[in-house]
């Protein structure tokens, strides 16, 4: 398959989870609102979104893919299938302790996470049995993770890709439980364990249908090829989900404000969606081609490889972030704004989302330099970057969210500050690193793609700032609807940005073409 396909069949069947996923998060918006019970139901999704974005949404994959491709090249498929079944046993061995672990000792944890509201202790008790309810979920987020890894290497997107919609599902349905808040925060949390067991199992399912015959029965050992990729996989891991932990530093912040974690999550959810559809989706299927042309010492094919996947990823992230900088509280409002979920907390919620707006690109450019490191089995490089990242912005969010409260404002914005800056340390140190070790510089082919797409972004923000200063009239032919407002708008935003990225060759008819045909 060709990079665009791959990356059209990642981004299509996330774009559909993410759209199921926006549907369930209106439904428990609705259902449990912001305020306490929003906040700990917050907490407890927190850590399943953290493990399946470090696992399931390629960090694991970007460790695991690498060895186990080399293994089946240079040894042959039966090589290759010992050495997941292998790593398969001791991951869910070691997961299986760590969870254990974090269900003894979760009111511990959440004095970390959740410390800000245990006065609270009706609703700090609710939040520690939601967390350890979804707390077996990292088991099932790692075994995936593996089974996708070994569909990946063999040029299979689809079920990994898609089975994120299962926790939709699973997750919709137990919204319509009950209309009291901790009845359904316990049903969310029940659904979030059940999805986990499902995506598991469909997984092995698809590998099975590969002719690879995995089992968890028998001893975990740590073999000699277990230890490499395990050496791999703890760094890599920690490099990749840079990011996510920084969001879980704000989460941690966040829970001296009440209400400020539900905010903060709904803004998530919005930035999110770029991520997950562009940098993920490219940053999965161009990671075992950058593999095998650092196996070739093809610097040329993996320079060329890396403009590519750049210069698509920005014509896709670019507009995303524009639309989010320019009308943060719009999009919340007509997506989320129902039931318990009031317009105020949209306000609020989009006060976040305005500075995660411009590190977008930024999230998303990390997805797509850091495999060019994974490729060469160089993991340490961007763990020690991530960890910068994760250092400036504790600092820095810790510092902006007590000076602003000191001002006697909401100190949650700040956390959004921190993280965007520390996306973008993180990103230039990459971008730097891998320029000076002659790994790769952007060649003018992809800056001048670069300027078509602002071009392309100047024409799509004049479109959205236009219907945004026309908004009754949208309304009067929408139904008097905010959501099919919002729609409207977006949708005249997005053909206005299509076709100015065609008539500029921000996104070129071969690349289209080429997502819909296979090589």
């Amino acid at each position: 398959m060709s990079l665009a396909r791959n990356t059209l069949v990642q981004a299509s069947l996330t774009l559909t989870s993410r759209m199921l996923g926006f549907v369930r998060d209106v439904f428990l918006a609705a259902r449990i609102g912001a305020g306490p019970a929003g906040d700990a139901w917050a907490t407890a999704l927190m850590f399943p979104n953290l493990f399946r974005r470090i696992f399931a949404e390629g960090a694991f994959a970007q460790a695991f893919v690498p060895s186990y491709s080399r293994t089946y090249e240079a040894e042959g498929p039966e090589a290759a299938q010992r050495v997941a079944d292998e790593a398969l046993r001791v991951l869910f061995a070691a997961t299986a302790l760590i969870t254990l672990l974090a269900q003894l000792t979760m009111p511990y944890i959440l004095l970390v996470f959740h410390g800000g509201q245990a006065d609270d202790e009706l609703h700090f008790n609710l939040a520690i049995l939601l967390t350890q309810i979804t707390m077996p979920y990292l088991t099932c987020m790692s075994i995936a993770a593996l089974l996708s890894g070994v569909l990946n290497s063999a040029g299979r997107f689809i079920l990994s890709a898609g089975v994120p919609i299962i926790l939709n599902i699973c997750l919709i349905t137990a919204s319509f439980v009950s209309f009291a808040p901790i009845v359904v925060a316990k049903a969310a949390a029940w659904a979030v364990l059940v999805a986990g067991v499902l995506q598991a199992l469909l997984l092995y399912w698809g590998v099975r249908r590969q002719s690879v015959r995995l089992s968890l029965i028998g001893l975990p050992r740590f073999t000699p090829r277990v230890k490499h990729i395990l050496l791999l996989a703890v760094p890599g891991t920690i490099a990749a989900s840079g990011t996510q932990i920084n969001i879980m530093v704000s989460q941690w912040l966040a829970s001296y404000e009440v209400g400020a974690k539900t905010w903060i999550y709904y803004a998530d959810r919005l930035y999110q969606l770029p991520l997950g559809l562009v940098g993920v989706a490219i940053g999965v299927a161009i990671l075992p081609r950058l593999s095998k042309a650092a196996r070739r010492e093809d610097g040329a094919g993996g320079m060329r490889m890396m403009d590519e996947g750049i210069g698509l990823a920005m014509a896709l992230t670019v507009p995303a972030a524009a639309a989010l900088l320019i009308a943060p509280t719009f999009l919340v409002e007509g997506i989320f704004t129902r039931g318990a979920f009031m317009a105020e907390d949209a306000a609020r919620s989009g006060l976040a989302l305005v500075h995660y707006a411009w590190g977008v690109p930024a999230f998303v450019l990390i997805k797509v330099l850091a495999p060019a490191f994974f490729a060469r089995e160089d993991m340490k490089t961007p763990m020690r970057f991530a960890l910068v990242s994760v250092a400036v912005n504790t600092v820095l969010g810790a510092g902006l969210f007590f000076w602003l409260q000191a001002q006697g404002r909401f100190g949650f914005p700040g956390l959004a500050i921190a993280t965007s800056i520390a996306a973008w340390i993180n990103a230039g140190l990459l971008a730097t690193t891998l320029a000076r070790r002659g790994w790769y510089r952007p060649g003018p082919v992809l800056l001048g793609r670069l300027v078509r797409v602002g071009l392309a972004v100047v024409a799509m923000c004049g479109v959205l700032m236009l219907g945004l200063a026309h908004l009754e009239l949208v309304r009067a032919y929408a139904f008097d609807s905010k959501f099919f407002t919002m729609c409207a708008v977006i949708l005249a935003s997005m053909a206005a940005y299509g076709l100015a990225a065609l008539v500029f060759g921000a996104v070129r008819p071969r690349e289209i073409l080429g997502a819909l045909k296979r090589s």
